[in-house]
């Protein structure tokens, strides 16, 4: 009997991740971007190997990649002829030099258009919003032609850490990446969204132009006109004339919602920023009812603060009545909640103590004395502006638009680009990775993050549709049937697969051990491309 030599390495759901990589040709479509190196290891293959370490879920920083494929089948993963030890940080370090030189905007769109074309993807709307990476140590821009790294405002509340800003664009009611952005630390959404917008246009190169979905953060005058040949749908700041205005309807001059239960609305033409638009002032139920618990809590709050303030000027003296009227009506205007009843004291003091002479007079001053009540009609003021939220578009053709269409698009910023973000930010992905002192290579680990955002959409996608098409459901982690399973949890339902090598004198071969038909249901479900990873036939 001929020897032969036993070794298992561990595949679990890398072999998804492998198989959504070669369906979009990740690797082909970044070298052919980049162009050839001398190296062993390609651009290509250096970034999908960053992306199966992110996508690993182990916490293993970017420095022990060739730790976390010391145990993995490389050769299916990527290649033949490529070992763990390839992928030193030596290597993956020029990789992201190289990311950088060819434009890790420009990169990532060529991998995310060509992935689009392949899965058939294309929507009516579009998700854009940013986010802020923190690091920790000194960084120096000086002499890099990176992004600058540098304190802003910082939407992880670190503001004592230096921070980059992200600018994701994300298809309708998925996170499925289509743009890509980094920016330096201290930019400002209200400048860089149009400026982003107008980048992914360009780069889509003909074709229908989709709707701009943006918080609060697009709608400014100078923003409106400049995107005037882009359709965008917003919130409107509520700070504008217009929309406190607006805020005044009760809620018997709005229209129930049909398609979102607990949603009223009523829809007006404005004009803003020498645009003409379609506003709709929208009341929601729900967040009424949350904001009228706010209110509840801040009443007493104010009250005991507004007493202090109460205090303190009842110790001040004024040379005129006037004066101390004033100063107590000033005082009010601060108190969104309440009212001060008070009365004008009139205080005297002579020029020296001891008994005054004869026929000199004191000096007259005033003082306010008072109570601080809760004001009613400030409070019922309060209460009919909660709930309530305007937003704008300027596709005025209702028909194309509808009113409630655009609520319910607005609503998918949650599921969309947010949970890109919340992704993006798991302490186990790439953890500790952001040590890089480079600015340019922070700035490529970013999109090899975003690019692992993009598969680890697609493969979410592409299981949902295809249970959709088949009337197929799997059990989620309590048991119940769904077609709705996260990605997340198929990655923690194959965890324990291995790849068994059996190596003879003239041979090797493999199997594939711990499938079980759950396993196997998925594998089919997800592709060819997939299949080929868990050695089985279509």
């Amino acid at each position: 009997m001929e020897k032969q030599i036993l070794s298992t390495k561990r595949l679990d759901h890398l072999g998804i991740v492998a198989g959504i990589c070669e369906q979009i040709d990740l690797v082909e479509q970044i070298d052919g971007y980049v162009g050839a190196t001398e190296r062993k290891v390609s651009v290509g293959e250096a970034t999908q190997a960053m992306v199966l370490n992110a996508l690993g879920f182990v916490g293993r920083a970017l420095y022990l990649t060739p730790e976390f494929f010391q145990n993995k089948p490389v050769d299916v993963l990527l290649r033949e002829g490529l070992q763990a030890e390839d992928f030193n940080d030596d290597t993956l370090g020029r990789a992201l030099d190289k990311l950088y030189e060819a434009g890790v905007t420009e990169v990532f769109a060529q991998v995310a258009s060509h992935a689009l074309r392949v899965f058939g993807i294309a929507h009516t709307f579009y998700h854009l919003d940013s986010t802020t990476f923190s690091l920790d140590g000194e960084y120096d821009s000086e002499g890099y032609g990176g992004i600058e790294i540098t304190h802003g405002y910082s939407k992880d509340h670190r503001p004592d850490l230096k921070q980059v800003v992200v600018s994701l664009i994300c298809s309708y009611q998925s996170a499925l990446p289509v743009w890509f952005e980094a920016l330096d630390g201290n930019s400002c959404d209200k400048k860089t969204f149009p400026k982003t917008i107008q980048a992914y246009v360009r780069q889509m190169k003909g074709g229908a132009t989709p709707y701009f979905i943006a918080d609060s953060a697009l709608y400014t005058a100078e923003n409106v006109r400049e995107l005037s040949k882009v359709k965008w749908l917003t919130r409107v700041p509520g700070s504008i004339k217009e929309v406190q205005e607006l805020y005044e309807l009760g809620l018997d001059e709005l229209v129930a919602c049909e398609r979102l239960e607990g949603y009223f609305y009523q829809e007006v033409e404005r004009e803003y920023g020498g645009v003409q638009q379609r506003w709709v002032l929208v009341f929601s139920e729900q967040a009424y009812i949350r904001e009228q618990r706010g209110v509840a809590r801040r009443i007493p709050q104010e009250k005991e603060q507004a007493q202090k303030q109460l205090w303190h000027l009842s110790h001040q003296e004024f040379a005129t009545s006037a004066e101390a009227e004033s100063a107590a009506e000033e005082l009010e205007k601060q108190w969104k909640f309440h009212r001060v009843v008070f009365a004008l004291q009139e205080v005297t003091h002579y020029p020296r103590r001891g008994r005054p002479k004869q026929g000199e007079e004191p000096k007259v001053c005033w003082s306010v004395e008072g109570e601080v009540e809760e004001d009613s009609d400030k409070v019922m003021r309060e209460l009919a502006r909660k709930g309530k939220f305007v937003l704008a578009t300027n596709e005025l053709a209702s028909d194309e638009l509808p009113a409630e269409q655009m609520l319910e698009a607005y609503k998918s910023q949650g599921v969309s680009v947010e949970r890109g973000f919340r992704f993006l930010k798991d302490p186990l992905f790439f953890a500790h990775s952001l040590f890089l002192e480079r600015p340019e290579r922070i700035m490529a680990l970013l999109m090899v993050m975003g690019l692992a955002l993009l598969v680890y959409a697609l493969a979410e996608r592409k299981l949902r549709e295809e249970l959709r098409k088949q009337g197929a459901y799997l059990p989620n982690q309590v048991g119940k049937l769904t077609q709705r399973l996260t990605m997340r949890r198929v990655f923690q339902v194959f965890e324990g697969i291995d790849v068994l090598v059996v190596k003879g004198p003239t041979r090797e071969s493999r199997l594939v051990l711990n499938l079980k038909p759950m396993h196997r249901k998925i594998i089919h479900l997800l592709g060819p491309e997939v299949q080929k990873c868990y050695f089985l036939d279509g």
